[in-house]
C-alpha cells in the first residue's frame, strides 16, 4: 500500500447521506469531493412531506444541511455528474469524473426563473414523479442546491433542433436572462481528482409497479404510487398540498394503500422486505386525513405490520387506536376501475378467514418497494464491487460500512433499503471509518473560514427586518402569513416585513444577507418552525453579513401555532402576530454576546466494553485519538459472549475474539476493566469523569455504549421448567449440545414475550429473526422434528424476508395470534401444552411442547438511569437513551460532546450495532478535531451590587456552573460550564443574576405587551 496518502474524500450520490457523510468529514478537516448525477443535491427527500415517526417537515429537516453543505468551503459539489473511472488503492485513489452541460452558468444564474417563464415546452415533472409539468428549462425544486436552473438537453428546441442543425431556433431564455447566464455552447468536461477514500451512497430507485398488472397501476388513474401520493402531500407538489385527485382534482373520502408492492415477492426476485413501505404508509394515512379539507376513510391493506424501529410501534398503534387508520390483514387478488364511471378503484382482497372481499376507493395508493438505481449498478461495476443477488452492494461482515474493496464505503440504500435515521448514522459511520483511514492527513487540505469584520451596532437606532415563513403548506395553510407580514410592519423598531416561501432555503438565506445590507438592519426576527433544528442556521448568515449572530431572535409558528391550531386558522393567524411582536420586542433588546473558546482535551470516554463499545474505541483510536475505555465486568465483550453466530451466519466468538485482541493492544487505549463510574463533571473539551477506584480521567467527549439486558419473562411457566427458556438460552443449549434439545421432537417459539406490550411498548426488532434462525437450526439437526412459532406479526425486515420463507419451505409452521388472545403454557402432569388459537382455523388447538423457546424483549440498560444523571443527557420513557434528534442528529445527545451507540439507543442487531458504534465515533471525531471549543456565550452572570451570596444559585445549578465565592460574599458564574438554562436567574430572590440574551428585562418587556 503507498504511503502517501490525501486527506480529501470522494461522496458519491448527494441525498441525506451524502451530505451527512460531507459535513461530517469536511468539519474534521478533510477536503470533500461531493459527486451527484442529478442538477442539485438532496435526492428523494425533498420529495416526501414529512418523516415518520416525529412528523417533521422533510425540508425542514434538509434545508438546513443544503445550506450548510452548498456554503462549506471545505466541499467542492459536482452536479449532472458521474464516476467514469478510477485507479489506485486505498488511501490514494485518482477518479475521473464526467460532468454533463447543464448549459447554465451556475456562478451566474440567480434563480430568478424568467427562462422557465418564457420557455414554451412542457414536459412531464419527474420530480413530481409526472404529476404536473415543468419546461425544458428548469429547477429540481423551490429550494434547490445550486440555486441554479439547468436545460433538458433532450427536450430543449435549440439543443435538439437547432444546434445540430445551426439553425437559430427558440433560444427565448438566452433573450430573457438579465444576468446572462444561459451558455448553450457548454461542453462536457472530464474532471481528475485526486482522494485518500470514497464514500458511495447513490440512493435507490422505487420499483416500477406497472410491471404487475393486477395492481391496475398505468390504466387506472386512482391507481398512484406511494411516492406519488407524496408529491400530492407536499407544499411543493403540483397542488400546493392540497390531497385531490390528479385526473379531477376530487377530494378523496376513502383511500387505500396496499403493501409489499414489489417487496416480498420472490417470483420477481424481489426477496427481501424494504423495511421502510410500512411506516411511510401509516404516515402516509395520517397526515392524509390532516391535509384534507373533508373527512377521510383511511385503510392499509397488510401482511404483516413491521415497524420495528425506535418509537415505531408507538406511532403504529397511535394510527390504529387513535387516529382513525383502519387495518386489514389480507391477500390483494387484484385491483379494477369502477363500473360506475367514478374513476374510482375496487380491491378484490381475502380475509384472514379465507373469505372474499371487495370495496371501492377514490384512491389507492401502492406502497411500493425500494431497489437499485441504474445508476447504483454502474458505479458498483465501475469500481468491480460485490454485489449481491438483488443488485445491492455487499458489505463485508460485521462491518457496517466496509465494501469489498479497501478504502471504498457505502451508507445509505446503495447496499439495502433503509430509513432515514439508519441512513444519516451509517453516513457518520461511513466518515468515521474514511477518518481513521486518513487521519494521518487531517487538515492538510482544508481552507478557514472567514468572516467580515463585525458591525459595531451600540448606540444605533434599532432597526429590525422580519422573516415569516409560509414553509410551504405547513404554516401557510393554517396561518395568514401575509396578515402577519403587514401587522410586523406596523410594529415598533421594524424598518422591513417580508415572506418566505422557505425562509432556510439558499436563496432566502442569499436574500436575508442583501436585505440586511439595503435596509441597514441591525436585528433580525424569524418566525418559521423550531429554533432548536434552524437557529444555527440563521445566526451563520448574520455571521456572514457582518452581525453578531446574537442579534437575532425566531418565533415558533410552526409548532406553536399551525400545527397546534390546524383547525383553528384565525386563532392561529392572531397567535403568531403575537409571538412575532414577542420576538420582536426580544430582538430590539438583544446585544451583541461574543463567544467563550476554551482548549479541547483530545482524549475521549467510552462507557461500555461490549461490541458497541469496543467498535467506537477502536474507530475513535484510528483516527489518532487517545481512548479510555471503561467496562464494569470483569472482562470486555458484553452480552456477544453469549452468541455463537450472527444473522447471516458470521462466527461471533471469533469476531469477539479478534475484537478484544485488537483493543487490548491497540497503543491509544487505555482499559479500565472491573471498573465503574462514581462521577462525571464538565462540558464538551474539558470533562472530568472519577471511577470507583478515585482515578480521575479527563477527557474532550464521551461514548455511551453499555448495552442492553434480556426480559426476564414472567410468563409462560419461565423459570418453573428448565424446558421454558429464552432465545438466548435455546442458542446456548444448541450450541453444546444439551440433551434437553437434542433429544426433543416438539419445539415451540413464542414471539413478543415482554415486547408490544404495556411494560414494554415496543418492538425488540431482533426477535423475529432470531427465532426463525433458531428454528431453521433446529430443523438442520433434526429435519424431522415438529416446530412451531406462534407470532403476532412476522417482522424479519430487510434480507431476513429469505430466512423466514426457508422456513416456510422447510416444514416450520407459523401460527398467528392476537394480542388479545395470547398462547396459554400449562402443565398436564409432565407434559408442557401450548394452547393457541389459530387464526385460519378460527379455533384453539393444542400443541405438546418437548421445548418452548420464548423471544424475550430487549430492556434498557440497568445502569441508564445512573449515566443519565452524571452525563446530564436525557431516557425515554422505557429507559433507552434519548437521542437530539432522531433524523438530525441520531447518535447525538442535546448535551453537546456526549454520544450514543449500540442497544443502549434502541434494539437492534449485531451489524447495526457496528454501524451505530462507527457512527458515534465519527461524530466524536468531529468533536475532538477541533483544537478549541466555542461556547456561545450565552452564560449567566451577576450584579456584584445585588448579591447576597446566599447559595441558591449554586444549590439550583445542575450544571455545576455558580459557586459562592466566600471571601467577596458574591456568586461567581463559570462560563465554560453555564448552559444558560436560566434555572439560577429565576431563583434568585434579589434579582442579582441575569441571563445574556434572556434578562429580566427582556421578560417584563414582553409581558408588559399583555
Amino acid at each position: 500500500m503507498s504511503q502517501n496518502k490525501v486527506g480529501a474524500v470522494m461522496i458519491v450520490g448527494a441525498g441525506i447521506a451524502g451530505i451527512q457523510s460531507a459535513l461530517d468529514l469536511a468539519e474534521s478537516g478533510y477536503l470533500v469531493h461531493l459527486v451527484e448525477e442529478s442538477s442539485a443535491i438532496g435526492g428523494t427527500m425533498p420529495m416526501l412531506d414529512k418523516t415518520f415517526p416525529t412528523n417533521d417537515c422533510s425540508m425542514c429537516i434538509l434545508s438546513p444541511k443544503l445550506v450548510e453543505c452548498g456554503r462549506h468551503l471545505n466541499i467542492r459539489i459536482y452536479t449532472n455528474s458521474q464516476v467514469i473511472k478510477t485507479e489506485g488503492e486505498a488511501g490514494n485513489f485518482k477518479v475521473t469524473i464526467k460532468q454533463q452541460p447543464r448549459f447554465v452558468d451556475i456562478d451566474k444564474c440567480t434563480g430568478c426563473g424568467s427562462c422557465a417563464e418564457v420557455c414554451p415546452v412542457k414536459v412531464d415533472d419527474e420530480f413530481n414523479q409526472g404529476i404536473g409539468k415543468r419546461k425544458a428549462i428548469y429547477k429540481q425544486y423551490s429550494q434547490a442546491f445550486p440555486n441554479a436552473y439547468a436545460i433538458d438537453p433532450q427536450k430543449c428546441l435549440y439543443q435538439t433542433m437547432g444546434k445540430a442543425k445551426g439553425k437559430d431556433i427558440c433560444k427565448k431564455c438566452l433573450k430573457a436572462c438579465q444576468a446572462g447566464a444561459i451558455n448553450h455552447d457548454m461542453e462536457v468536461k472530464e474532471i481528475e481528482i485526486e482522494v485518500g477514500s470514497m464514500i458511495l451512497n447513490p440512493g435507490f430507485k422505487v420499483f416500477d409497479a406497472a410491471s404487475l398488472e393486477y395492481y391496475g397501476y398505468g390504466k387506472i388513474k386512482s391507481v398512484l404510487t406511494s411516492l406519488e401520493f407524496e408529491r400530492l402531500l407536499s407544499a411543493s407538489g403540483p397542488f400546493d398540498g392540497h390531497l385531490v385527485r390528479p385526473f379531477d382534482q376530487k377530494e378523496p373520502q376513502k383511500i387505500a394503500w396496499i403493501q409489499c408492492v414489489g417487496s416480498r415477492n420472490a417470483k420477481i426476485n424481489k426477496n427481501y422486505c424494504s423495511g421502510v413501505c410500512c411506516m411511510y404508509a401509516i404516515k402516509e394515512a395520517v397526515i392524509a386525513k390532516e391535509h384534507s379539507h373533508i373527512p377521510v376513510d383511511t385503510t392499509i391493506f397488510f401482511m404483516d405490520m413491521r415497524t420495528p424501529g425506535k418509537d415505531f410501534e408507538k406511532y403504529y398503534n397511535n394510527a390504529k387506536n387513535n387516529q382513525g387508520v383502519r387495518f386489514i390483514r389480507s391477500r390483494i387478488y387484484e385491483v379494477t376501475e369502477a363500473e360506475d364511471g367514478s374513476g374510482d378503484s375496487v380491491i378484490r382482497y381475502s380475509n384472514e378467514d379465507g373469505q372474499i372481499s371487495t370495496e371501492q376507493f377514490d384512491l389507492v395508493v401502492l406502497s411500493v418497494g425500494l431497489e437499485p438505481g441504474e445508476s447504483s449498478k454502474a458505479l458498483a461495476e465501475t469500481l468491480d464491487l460485490k454485489v449481491n443477488k438483488f443488485g445491492f452492494a455487499e458489505l463485508e461482515p460485521l462491518t457496517g460500512v466496509n465494501t469489498s474493496r479497501e478504502g471504498i464505503f457505502a451508507a445509505g440504500a446503495f447496499s439495502g433499503p433503509r430509513d432515514i435515521p439508519e441512513t444519516v448514522m451509517q453516513a457518520s459511520a461511513a466518515a468515521g471509518a474514511a477518518s481513521a483511514l486518513l487521519s494521518q492527513e487531517r487538515g492538510t487540505l482544508v481552507s478557514e473560514k472567514e468572516y467580515p469584520a463585525e458591525k459595531e451596532v451600540a448606540g444605533d437606532v434599532i432597526r429590525t427586518g422580519v422573516f415569516i415563513c409560509h414553509c410551504g403548506v405547513n404554516i401557510g395553510s393554517v396561518v395568514n402569513v401575509p396578515e402577519v407580514v403587514e401587522y410586523a410592519k406596523t410594529l415598533p423598531t421594524v424598518v422591513m416585513a417580508t415572506e418566505k416561501i422557505y425562509a432556510c432555503s439558499q436563496d432566502a438565506q442569499a436574500s436575508m444577507k442583501e436585505l440586511i445590507e439595503e435596509y441597514k438592519l441591525n436585528r433580525i426576527v424569524v418566525s418559521s418552525c423550531s429554533p432548536r433544528t434552524h437557529e444555527p442556521l440563521f445566526q451563520e448568515t448574520l455571521k456572514e453579513a457582518g452581525l453578531n449572530a446574537h442579534l437575532f431572535d425566531m418565533a415558533n409558528i410552526r409548532d406553536q401555532c399551525s400545527w397546534v391550531h390546524m383547525n383553528e386558522p384565525e386563532k392561529a393567524t392572531e397567535k403568531a402576530k403575537d409571538l412575532t411582536r414577542l420576538a420582536i420586542v426580544r430582538a430590539s433588546m438583544q446585544q451583541p454576546v461574543q463567544p467563550v473558546f476554551m482548549e479541547m482535551n483530545h482524549d475521549a470516554l467510552v462507557v461500555g466494553g461490549g461490541v458497541a463499545g469496543m467498535t467506537s474505541a477502536l474507530s475513535l483510536a484510528d483516527q489518532g485519538f487517545v481512548v479510555h475505555l471503561v467496562e464494569k465486568a470483569p472482562e470486555l465483550g458484553g452480552i456477544a459472549k453469549r452468541f455463537s453466530t450472527g444473522f447471516r451466519g458470521e462466527d461471533i466468538k471469533a469476531f469477539l475474539a479478534e475484537l478484544v485482541g485488537r483493543v487490548s493492544s491497540h497503543p491509544k487505549i487505555t482499559l479500565h476493566v472491573g471498573k465503574e463510574i462514581k462521577d462525571v463533571g464538565g462540558f464538551l473539551g474539558n470533562f472530568t469523569t472519577t471511577l470507583n477506584d478515585g482515578e480521575q480521567l479527563r477527557h474532550g467527549v464521551a461514548v455511551i455504549a453499555i448495552g442492553g439486558q434480556e426480559y426476564q419473562p414472567k410468563e409462560y411457566l419461565y423459570g418453573q421448567d428448565s424446558r421454558v427458556m429464552t432465545q438466548i438460552q435455546m442458542d446456548e443449549a444448541l450450541v453444546r449440545h444439551d440433551d434437553l434439545v437434542a433429544k426433543a421432537q416438539n419445539f415451540v417459539f413464542i414471539q413478543c414475550v415482554g415486547s408490544r406490550c404495556e411494560e414494554n411498548p415496543y418492538c425488540s426488532r431482533t426477535c423475529c429473526t432470531k427465532s426463525v434462525k433458531l428454528a431453521l437450526k433446529v430443523k438442520a439437526k433434526n429435519p424431522s422434528a415438529n416446530v412451531f412459532v406462534l407470532y403476532r406479526d412476522m417482522r424479519t425486515y430487510s434480507y431476513f424476508e429469505e430466512d423466514y420463507e426457508l422456513a416456510r419451505r422447510s416444514g416450520i409452521l407459523f401460527v398467528r395470534y392476537s394480542e388479545n388472545d395470547k398462547p396459554v403454557v400449562s402443565k398436564e402432569g409432565e407434559t408442557l401444552v401450548v394452547t393457541v388459537k389459530d387464526h385460519v382455523l378460527d379455533r384453539p388447538i393444542e400443541i405438546e411442547a418437548d421445548v418452548i423457546c420464548l423471544a424475550a424483549a430487549i430492556k434498557a440498560p440497568e445502569d441508564g438511569k445512573k449515566l443519565s444523571k452524571w452525563f446530564k443527557v436525557p431516557l425515554n420513557n422505557e429507559g433507552f437513551f434519548l437521542e437530539a434528534h432522531m433524523k438530525l442528529r441520531p447518535v447525538d445527545f442535546s448535551t453537546d460532546g456526549v454520544f450514543m451507540a449500540g442497544i443502549a439507543h434502541s434494539p437492534k442487531n449485531m451489524e447495526e450495532v457496528i454501524s451505530q458504534a462507527k457512527a458515534a465515533a465519527g461524530r466524536a471525531g468531529v468533536a475532538l478535531s477541533k483544537e478549541q471549543v466555542e461556547s456561545a456565550g450565552l452564560t449567566a452572570y451577576v450584579n456584584k451590587r445585588k448579591c447576597t451570596a446566599c447559595g441558591t444559585c449554586e444549590a439550583v445549578c445542575s450544571a455545576k456552573a455558580v459557586s459562592v465565592d466566600l471571601e467577596n460574599r458574591v456568586a461567581v458564574v463559570n462560563d465554560a460550564l453555564c448552559k444558560g438554562c436560566g434555572a439560577c436567574a429565576s431563583s434568585c430572590r434579589c434579582g442579582a443574576i441575569n441571563l445574556r440574551g434572556c434578562t429580566n428585562e427582556q421578560i417584563v418587556e414582553m409581558l408588559n405587551f399583555f
